[in-house]
């Protein structure tokens, strides 16, 4: 492992995250900085994931930048050079702005703007006129000259309000001025909306969270990912987004030839041209596509043993909107007569989501490769979680664990886990503390109403569209 940088090699920056999955925010950094083996120096203690805004240290301007390409998490960063709980406090930090960041605007005419910006509460033009002129900046305005469309630099104060929809108090609790620097991917989760994918399913993942999946993947240039629920292929337009060689499977025959009922609103039939193959194309991304086999992700022995994919990333069908099966007898004694052997179409057995989650560290302590990440979705019933749900395997170490609530009574927590053993003699260790589904099916669960207790139902019509990602509908 590399030493730890010197704290006095550190400059502070400002990160402006998105007000959406907030769990996500920190997990996605780390990763994002690993990939680039970048030194973050964050105060975990002062953290508070409602807080839009997290300062970082690092080392250089381009670490952050580098960071920024990634982060579809994070809005904007700019170099951070004062901070206050109020506007006193704030102007006196403004005055003691070390010359370093200041030299740099002292010789040369240049063009800048001072944007103000406010979290839990609206501010007029006039207010933030009034608190931009508040601000001793002298060294800047007498050198530079004030241009609202096309700046040379753009200086950022924001106010912090706190979190919440309660009335925001007359001052912030916090203030901070800098230079922007950039902004993130944010754009990114636009240019690849389902509104506008080639081929849809009922359950395609919706573009933000594929991103933000990929970058807990540490999906790079040239990596081999694998989604063994594969579906429409949304992951893997993501994970080639970020330069992966991509693959998958599913048992599901038809939605991977274009054969099953549409999803969009109104369409009455599948062109015959949809398939995960033009979802790539659609991006750019062929080259970058391997191929989709229709297959059962629990017959492992399909496979060659060895350690192949840098990546495992997949969401595994619930139950709800899509049935959870494997390939095996649905009634006893089924036999295959020989006369009917060629083309027949084998039986489908329920396959419980505990099983799922086993056969998936399992199949991923075998075929990752070393410091290989697998990442997934686990649904859990809220009241009825702990971390002792999640399933654990001797190979695999967790790197984070993140809550998407969908309503009151149902989340499904993103699980980031890493390869640290080869497999050998423990290729089906995968187990549970405490399982999370127990004898019940999770649909079960989800639609069961329990008189005198707190029940799923409450809230079925407003999260069954969430469930499992979105349905689109064209408008």
């Amino acid at each position: 492992m590399a030493a730890p940088i010197k704290t006095t090699h550190w400059r502070k920056f400002l990160f402006h995250f998105a007000g959406e999955h907030l769990d996500f925010k920190l997990p996605e950094l780390k990763s994002i900085a690993s990939i680039f083996d970048i030194h973050l120096d964050i105060d975990e203690a002062a953290y508070s994931k409602e807080n839009p805004f997290l300062v970082v240290r690092l080392s250089s301007e381009e670490d952050a930048k580098k960071i920024m390409t990634r982060t579809v998490l994070i809005r904007s960063a700019c170099e951070l050079w004062a901070e206050g709980r109020n506007y006193t406090e704030l102007c006196h930090n403004i005055e003691n702005i070390p010359k370093a960041f200041i030299s740099p605007f002292l010789s040369t005419k240049f063009t800048y703007k001072v944007h103000v910006g406010s979290f839990n509460k609206k501010i007029s033009n006039k207010e933030k006129v009034k608190k931009i002129e508040s601000l001793p900046l002298d060294d800047i305005t007498r050198y530079g000259t004030v241009n609202l469309s096309a700046p040379d630099h753009t200086f950022v104060l924001q106010e912090y309000y706190g979190y919440g929809k309660t009335n925001a108090p007359d001052h912030p609790y916090n203030i901070y001025f800098g230079r922007w620097i950039t902004d993130g991917q944010r754009d990114k989760i636009q240019d690849y909306h389902l509104q506008n994918r080639h081929f849809l399913g009922n359950t395609s993942m919706e573009a933000g969270l594929s991103l933000i999946m990929a970058n807990l993947a540490k999906v790079d240039k040239n990596s081999l990912v694998f989604d063994p629920f594969v579906g429409t292929g949304s992951l893997l337009v993501a994970c080639a987004h970020f330069g992966s060689y991509v693959m998958g499977t599913d048992i599901d025959y038809p939605l991977l030839h274009a054969k099953a009922k549409p999803s969009r609103h109104k369409q009455k039939k599948r062109a015959a041209d949809e398939s995960i193959r033009s979802n790539l194309k659609q991006y750019g991304f062929e080259s970058q596509y391997i191929d989709a086999l229709v297959a059962d992700a629990s017959k492992h022995h399909m496979w060659r043993h060895q350690s192949m994919f840098d990546v495992i990333i997949t969401d595994p069908p619930y139950g709800i909107r899509e049935a959870t099966q494997k390939i095996g007898p649905a009634t006893e004694n089924y036999v295959i007569e020989d006369d009917v052997r060629e083309g027949h179409v084998a039986q489908r057995s329920q396959y419980g989501l505990s099983d799922i989650f086993k056969d998936l560290l399992n199949f991923a302590a075998r075929y990752l490769r070393l410091h290989g990440r697998i990442v997934f979705w686990f649904p859990v019933v809220r009241r009825e979680y702990s971390e002792a749900n999640i399933a654990k395997h001797p190979c695999l170490h967790l790197i984070s664990n993140c809550e998407q609530i969908l309503n009151t009574k149902v989340a499904r927590r993103l699980i980031t886990m890493e390869k640290m053993a080869e497999c050998t003699d423990v290729e089906n260790s995968a187990d549970y503390d405490i399982d999370h589904y127990g004898e019940a099916s999770f649909r079960e669960r989800y639609f069961h109403k329990n008189k005198g207790h707190d029940t799923i139902t409450d809230d079925v019509e407003h999260s069954q569209v969430n469930m499992e990602r979105v349905t689109i509908k064209d408008t």
